[in-house]
Parts: C-alpha cells; structure tokens; sequence
C-alpha cells in the first residue's frame, strides 16, 4: 500500500479503480516561417474558430451546469482580449515562428511568470488561459481525445484537467478526482463540489497506477494505493457513515441558526464571485458575510466601469432580496495585482500599499466602486465594509469621499438608501483600537486570515512554516475576544469571516466569547449550523 498526501478541494470519500487519464499530445514541431502575413492569418482563423466552439459550448451547457457555463463565456471574452492576441502575433513576427508554437510558448512563459501567485482569481485567469491556449494549438495542429471513463465507476486521475473535460465525463461513472496541477477555487474544484465529487490535488500522480485500486479521502487530502484490506475495510465504514451524514446535513439546510438553548446566531456566507450566489441560498444562510469585489478588477486589462459595477451589484441585492449583502471595498495589493493597475514592486507587499491604503491612493477608483454600491443599494439590502483599516485617520478620509459620493448622487437625483457600514479587523493595530474603530461604524467583521499572519509574524502560504503556523494561537483568541468586548462595549454587532469561523472546533468557544455572527464558505454553512446547534449557553455570562 502507498500512501500519498495532497490538498482536498472537496471532502468526501471514493473506493474503486483508477483511470489514468492521458491528454493528448499536440502532434506539432517548431520550424521557420517565410510568410509572416500568411501565418498570422491561419492563426486569427483558428481564433475566430475557438472563439465560436467556446459559445457553442455555452449554449450547450448553460441550462444543466447554470452558472458554471459561464466560464465558457469569460473564456471568450479573454480570447478576444487584445494583449493575449498581440502576445502570440508578435512572437510570430519576431521570431518567425509556425502559430501554434508561438501559442504554446506564450502560454508556458505566461504560466511560469505567474506561477507563485496564490490569488484565487489570478488562478482562475491563468486556468482559462491555459484551456484556450491549448485549444487553440489543437486547432492549429493538436488532436482533441475523446473520452470515455468505460463501463464501471472509476477515480480520474491526472495531471490537470478541465471544465470542459469535466462536462464531456459521464457523471454517473466519475467517483473522485485526482490530479497534480490546480487550485482549490479553480473552476474544475468548483464543478466538483456542485457535483458532489471527491477531488485530490497537489498530487504527484504517475500514469502507472491506471487499472490499480485506490481510495480518496477528500477530508485529509489523502490517496491510498492498492489499500491493504483492513484500511479498506475501515473506509467502507466511513464512507457509508460519510453518506449518512451528508444526508443528515442537507435537512438542515433550512432550519433556523439557533444554538441548543435558543440564541439566534446567525451563519452567513463569504463569496468571490457571481457563482456562488445559487450556494448561498441553497444552504440557506443568513446573507452574505463578505463579498470579495476584487473578481471585478483582476484578470482584465483595465479598470471597470463604474456601471459595470453597479450591474453586477444590483444582480447581487436583487438575487438576495431582503437578505443582507456585505459587499468589502476592493482589497487590492500584494497577491491581488492586474498589469493595468501598474503597482510599484515592493519588498514586503503583505505589508505594503494594499486595501485601503490603496483605495485610497486611488480616489478615483474608489469613488466609482462606492457610487456603483449605493446605486445597487436601491435594489436590496446592501452594508459596505473596508478592509486592512488601522488608524482613524483612514476612516476620516473615507467619510469626506462617502460626503462627496452622496452629494454627487443628490445633485443627479439617484436613489439610494442609507448602508450600514464596517471595518474588517485584520492587525493588530486595529484590535488594539477597535473600540474606537467601532464608533465609526455599525458593525465589526474579524478577518482572522490576516489577523492571525500579522499576529504570529508568519505568511500562512509558507510551505516551510506550514507545521509552525497555528491560528489556534492563544495571542490569536486573545484578540478575537478583545475585539468582540470592544464592539459590544460600543452596542455594535460583530461577525467572524475566514477560515476560523468554519472550524467547527472552534464554535462553541467563539459563541462563548460572544460573537454575534459567523461568515463561512458556502460548502461549510451546513456543518457550522451543525455544530451551533449542539451548543448550550445558558448560564454562561458571555453568551447572554
């Protein structure tokens, strides 16, 4: 028996065999041109083509996948974006290379410049970029295989795969995905969690375990190989427990966010895009936590539009109704950079002009995001929140520019109604002031993520730090306490977002130290409802 560890980017348990699946392999060759004219015209052919499969496949599969079709769409329009296009043709025109090589090779070097990055959205980008790149060099000499998982259930696994392979598998034979490229909020993950698959990553998977016995484990991100007959005797148990309690789980999908002894403490969700809207409300949470608006400004090539922005948030009150919607400035900086945005480089960009630091360096930007939030107020139940706050100097500058917006408003006779608004906690500068910080606001949001880096003086993506790194840490509870005294000291609400507020060993003693609301993934609303819902308060004094 082998064992191999990974990252689970969906929980759950799979038993059967493995399919190693094989991409193809672009039968193409570089050599010299001596048409330069001729080439770029077979290669804006070929892209006119992909662009064309791309909508097909939208229309195809936009009524059974939803919202998840959508990348087909996004995937189009990067295709028709002008930097990637002028990328490639000046690769055949300086080099005089054949197309589908200078595809390729634009591809790889893009791939390689931004491989560190952890961003989920740059992720994203980069995964789009790489399925229509690969696209086109099947269009302009590759072979597309078809695939055919066979005639029993089997574990997938490979080096990487896509949306679209996904959605030419047949679902009833896919038990669990297993791959070595990825990113737990690529568009692959996402399909895989809206399909109730098992799905490993960060393995370093070989071709020679196709036809072998294996189990997935999604919960500790681990693979087992050829598993001796009392592991897999202990896994049919927990898989069938796992079943039963998925099952469990979904009944309380509307049940009421009530702690044993009745304290409403309610569950919200934390989004980064339009996709999970339909998550939120089929788990039933109390409304958006936070909303991270950043997806509007990364993997483009230019600032959006202030109606862009408007659009996209009355989509979001208008689909939340009555619900509320925290909708959290653009927390941009550090590992959140587009070109366009021509951010300095910087040492310590953790620590450097990000959030609102640079929100604020940039008005204008700014500006257009907070009218485009009050427009959509007009639709919905919308709070504002800005992140990285750690003085009161920076709150006084955002009201003078919400004082400006409103009147701006005003003069032109669009409606708007009055939004609640917050800081995210995220320093340690701004626990330590959060009393204050409170009465500037109507509400507090811990964003622990943060919180517990900047306390522990540790970057939480450090691999070599990642046995040292324990947002469990006393100093870390210490001041989630200290925040939550502080803003009920001043009668204001308080919420946990990040990742701490889905640990559901962590529950019973947040609830004890008071917290209003907790903001989770939507995946993990059902299984924190769980665990507030075994929790008893009654006579404990920081619960009442």
């Amino acid at each position: 028996m082998d064992v191999y560890k990974g990252t689970g980017a969906f929980s759950g348990i799979a038993i059967g065999k493995i399919l190693y699946y094989h991409k193809s392999e672009y039968q193409m060759r570089q050599y010299e041109i001596t048409d330069v004219k001729t080439e770029l015209n077979i290669f804006r052919q070929a892209r006119t083509r992909v662009m064309e499969q791309l909508e097909d496949l939208y229309e195809k599969n936009c009524i059974i996948q939803g919202t998840q079709a959508e990348i087909f769409l996004r995937q189009k329009n990067l295709m028709e974006g002008k930097s990637f296009q002028r990328a490639i043709e000046s690769v055949i025109q300086s080099e005089k290379v054949n197309s589908a090589y200078a595809v390729m090779t634009t591809r790889d070097e893009m791939l390689k410049t931004f491989r560190t990055l952890e961003e989920p959205a740059i992720k994203e980008r980069l995964d789009n970029m790489r399925e229509i790149s690969d696209r086109l060099i099947g269009e302009l000499g590759g072979i597309s295989p078809r695939i055919d998982l066979g005639d029993e259930p089997v574990i997938v696994v490979t080096e990487s795969i896509t949306p679209t392979e996904l959605m030419e598998m047949d679902k009833d034979k896919l038990m669990a995905i297993v791959t070595h490229h990825g990113s737990d909020m690529s568009h692959a993950a996402i399909m895989a969690k809206t399909m109730n698959i098992p799905a490993l990553l960060e393995i370093d998977t070989d071709s020679e375990w196709d036809g072998r016995q294996a189990i997935v484990d999604g919960y500790t991100g681990t693979l087992y190989i050829d598993p001796d007959e009392e592991v897999k005797k202990e896994y049919e148990i927990r898989r069938q427990a796992d079943k039963e309690e998925r099952e469990e789980l979904l009944k309380l999908r509307r049940e009421p966010d009530i702690t044993k002894d009745g304290r409403k403490i309610e569950i919200y969700a934390n989004i980064g895009n339009m996709d999970d809207l339909n998550s939120v409300l089929y788990y039933g949470a109390a409304g958006i936590g936070l909303l991270r608006s950043e997806f509007q400004y990364l993997g483009r090539e230019n600032y959006p539009r202030e109606n862009e922005l408007f659009l996209a948030y009355k989509k979001i009150a208008e689909t939340m109704g009555e619900k509320l919607t925290v909708i959290r400035t653009a927390d941009l900086g550090a590992d959140k950079q587009a070109e366009y945005l021509n951010i300095p480089d910087e040492t310590n960009p953790i620590m450097g002009n990000r959030g609102i630091r640079l929100c604020l360096d940039r008005k204008r930007m700014f500006k257009a995001q907070l009218r485009a939030i009050f427009r959509a107020s007009a639709y919905g139940n919308l709070a504002l929140m800005y992140p990285m706050i750690s003085s009161e100097e920076e709150m006084d500058e955002i009201e003078e520019i919400i004082r400006e917006v409103k009147i701006g408003l005003d003069e032109k006779g669009i409606p708007y109604k009055h939004i609640k608004t917050g800081i995210m906690i995220e320093t340690p500068a701004a626990v330590m002031i959060s009393r204050e910080l409170a009465r500037r606001v109507d509400f507090l949001s811990l964003g622990t993520n943060d919180l517990s880096q900047y306390t522990l003086a540790m970057d939480r993506q450090n691999p070599l730090l990642r046995k040292k790194y324990n947002d469990h840490h006393p100093a870390v509870l210490r001041m989630i306490q200290m925040v939550i005294e502080a803003g009920h000291a001043e009668n204001r609400r308080v919420c946990i977002c990040g990742e701490l507020a889905a640990d559901t060993a962590l529950t019973e003693e947040f609830l004890r130290m008071g917290v209003d609301c907790l903001s989770v993934v939507p995946a993990c609303i059902l299984p924190v409802r769980k665990a507030l819902r075994q929790v008893d308060l009654s006579g404990d004094d920081k619960g009442a």
